[in-house]
């Protein structure tokens, strides 16, 4: 049975006589990974921050688990992970502590053991554990992160530009990671520019342009969307 969790509902937003947005719509459902692809001044961090109650939209709904954004934002808070493009964690405490301290900040009880195993699960190496975030790289980081939004328990991750400025095997790491919290039942909403990476790691692809959908991928099985057909159709757009 589906089961739609992140909605935008002919969503539209304006800045000053700017569309930004201009009636999209689309449905992520549960286990699911959706990105939405598209170059620069396509919309797409105005519409996850239109999901992240950032951005009011002019017109339309954004919900999230049959919330909607706007007046319901408490609820929503609770159930979501955010993965900014650059994530911010403190650079003088180590990974560990990290975790510990934004859990604490949630009001999370969580064991040391339960916080390894969410490290050792992201394949975040135990050598890295009590090193100074200073240290880590940006994929070590952001496993760091998704850790985080494990012992969270959190429902549904949306991601910023996950794999700009990851190595091409930083890149098939998260990517396999996003697959596994997707077959764990997890919802993953992505924005991004990265034609390879979304097709091997998404359901779905929403292809945005100026502030519109126009034009929307899907697997054929489980093989991956087709890479050629989805770049043919990005670089039309973006030239």
């Amino acid at each position: 049975m589906v089961n739609p969790v992140v909605v935008a509902e002919s969503l539209c937003v304006k800045f000053g006589d700017n569309n930004v947005l201009d009636d999209v719509s689309f449905a992520v459902n549960q286990g699911e990974v959706f990105a939405l692809l598209g170059g620069n001044g396509a919309g797409k961090s105005t519409t996850l921050k239109s999901f992240l109650g950032t951005v009011t939209p002019s017109a339309g709904n954004a919900s999230v688990m049959g919330h909607s954004v706007g007046s319901d934002n408490g609820a929503i808070r609770n159930k979501i992970a955010y993965l900014p493009e650059s994530v911010m964690l403190y650079g003088h405490m180590t990974g560990i502590e990290n975790i510990e301290y934004f859990l604490s900040l949630s009001g999370l009880n969580q064991t040391r053991a339960h916080v390894e195993a969410a490290l050792t699960r992201v394949a975040l190496q135990p050598t890295a554990w009590h090193k100074k975030m200073s240290e880590y790289s940006k994929g070590m980081r952001q496993k760091t992160a998704i850790a985080l939004a494990l012992l969270r328990e959190a429902p549904v991750l949306f991601l910023d530009e996950p794999t700009s400025g990851l190595d091409p095997s930083a890149i098939d790491e998260f990517n396999q990671l996003v697959t596994d919290l997707a077959q764990g039942g997890a919802t993953v909403f992505m924005v991004t520019h990265d034609v390879y990476g979304a097709c091997q790691v998404a359901h779905r692809i929403g292809l945005l342009d100026s502030g519109k959908i126009v034009g929307v991928f899907e697997r054929n099985g489980n093989q991956p969307i087709d890479t050629e057909e989805v770049h043919t159709a990005f670089a039309k757009r973006t030239v």
